[in-house]
């Protein structure tokens, strides 16, 4: 199964740019989870909700249209579908569809970003505790995919430029313990367990700065997985030549449907 994680940055626009159709044709995704979609599924035309061969899942966010937003094509049929961490008042922003298959979970996540006012930061971080403990109740059932950006870049080699952003939202110690909390609890960061050393292996860049012309990015969208996958995974890649946002898609192969 190949799974394609990739925040779009508004799939409209993605669309007409003409960037959607080759997660099917050219990647050639079995499952495509995008972030950020900025859209309802009745906003979308027939051509982009109804792929052929895949079925397709929408959550937006609640009563702030055009913001945040999640999404799943899938040419396997889950046996559920269900959405958010499940608490209320986390989720209103459409930010989590979970996929429930046959012999696992696949949790596609948009999470806060946490910048601006401070109680932003404080949502990012309820959120953050609010979805360890959901992957820690699920994989009691069964193991665990987690996809998404992940809104951090959990150490100095996840970031071009570590010092001048260590007191920046998705830098902040107090966000990268949370992701030590992760692997501390047996989720495994499939990119970094597989390549150790790799440096210079972003997936974000600003784009004012057109900081992606000289690669100078942060690495937060990220596939977490039970250490009982991780076995079955054949490789991952970032695909940093591919455009249409200002991150590049992340996919996932593993031998798993």
């Amino acid at each position: 199964m190949k799974i394609v994680s990739w925040n779009t940055n508004g799939l409209r626009a993605t669309v007409k740019q003409g960037f959607f159709d080759d997660l099917f044709t050219k990647v050639k995704g079995d499952v495509i989870c995008l972030q950020e979609t900025k859209v309802e599924r009745e906003q979308l035309p027939e051509e982009v909700l109804n792929i052929p061969g895949y079925e397709s899942y929408f959550e937006s966010s609640k009563g702030r249209k055009g913001y945040s937003g999640v999404a799943i094509y899938t040419n396997v049929k889950p046996e559920k579908i269900s959405c958010g961490v499940g608490v209320k008042q986390l989720d209103q922003e459409g930010r989590l569809i979970i996929a429930e298959y046959k012999d696992f979970y696949l949790l596609n996540c948009y999470f806060p970003n946490g910048g601006g006012a401070p109680e932003r930061l404080e949502y990012k971080l309820e959120y953050y505790d609010a979805m360890l403990v959901l992957m820690k109740k699920l994989e009691k059932k069964k193991p665990v995919i987690v996809c998404g950006d992940v809104n951090v870049a959990h150490n100095e080699i996840d970031i071009a430029r570590p010092k001048e952003n260590e007191n920046h939202v998705g830098f902040l110690r107090v966000e990268r313990d949370w992701m030590d909390a992760v692997l501390d609890a047996g989720f495994v960061d499939v990119f970094r367990r597989l390549h150790p050393d790799t440096r210079d292996a972003y997936t974000w860049w600003d784009q004012k700065s057109r900081a992606r012309d000289r690669n100078i990015g942060w690495r937060i969208d990220y596939f977490l997985v039970s250490p009982a996958l991780m076995k079955k995974v054949k490789k991952i890649e970032h695909l940093t030549e591919y455009y249409g946002s200002d991150h590049c898609p992340v996919v996932l192969d593993i031998d798993i449907k």
